[in-house]
């Protein structure tokens, strides 16, 4: 973020990324939506994908809007910022990687499908929830590169996920295939700077920060 945009992280505490974990984390989340309200921030992002997705499509509309009108504080999820993001860089078919099993890729995938995207691929590496901030930046970039060739192309690569280091391979990846890369914190970022009004481009992540369009 711009320098002068204060930022307050509370943590719901997500430790084991289960379906069961994301379904309860919204209802902590509500909680510190309320604290953060009453510390007077302008803005309230939930953060992370997953607890939103597993609640279907259009879930995450109508959860901003209820907290949004009862804490009064402007309320955005992870995915909201996500989609926007998409249709800003006009993504309509996308190819997702992720580090989660395949029974929550199925649920991503519907989640996208059923906003209108078409997703041509969703595949997760395999490695321990708790390692992903242990893979290294090169074996995200070909996996990447790996699930988005054998897909066959698409508009965009989704990265689902803040909690593995991706930001460096970002810029890289849209170099080298010729696309543009939706990654959680850049979209989480872009989407903020709107809603404050700011546009204060930050170069060396992607076209979504360098651009903000």
């Amino acid at each position: 973020m711009p320098e002068g945009v204060g930022f307050i992280a509370l943590h719901v505490g997500v430790r084991a990324g289960t379906d069961q974990e994301f379904q309860e984390a919204m209802a902590i989340a509500e909680k510190k939506v309320a604290k953060l309200a009453t510390l007077g921030a302008d803005i309230v992002m939930i953060m992370g994908a997953p607890p939103t997705m597993v609640r279907g499509y259009g879930a995450d509309a109508r959860t901003a809007e209820e907290l949004t009108r009862k804490y009064r504080v402007t309320v955005l999820t992870a995915t909201i910022a996500q989609v926007e993001a998409f249709r800003a860089l006009g993504i309509r078919k996308l190819v997702g990687i992720t580090y989660f099993k395949d029974d929550l890729n199925c649920k991503f995938a519907q989640f996208f499908e059923d906003g209108g995207f078409k997703v041509a691929a969703m595949k997760g590496l395999d490695v321990p929830f708790s390692d992903a901030g242990k893979i290294p930046p090169e074996t995200i970039y070909a996996f990447a590169k790996k699930v988005f060739v054998e897909a066959g192309g698409a508009d965009g690569i989704y990265m689902l996920g803040a909690g593995w280091h991706n930001l460096p391979v970002i810029e890289l990846l849209e170099k080298d295939l010729q696309t543009s890369v939706v990654s959680s914190i850049p979209a989480q970022v872009w989407a903020t700077q709107k809603r404050l009004h700011l546009r204060a481009p930050v170069q060396g992540y992607g076209r979504l920060l360098a651009e903000m369009p």
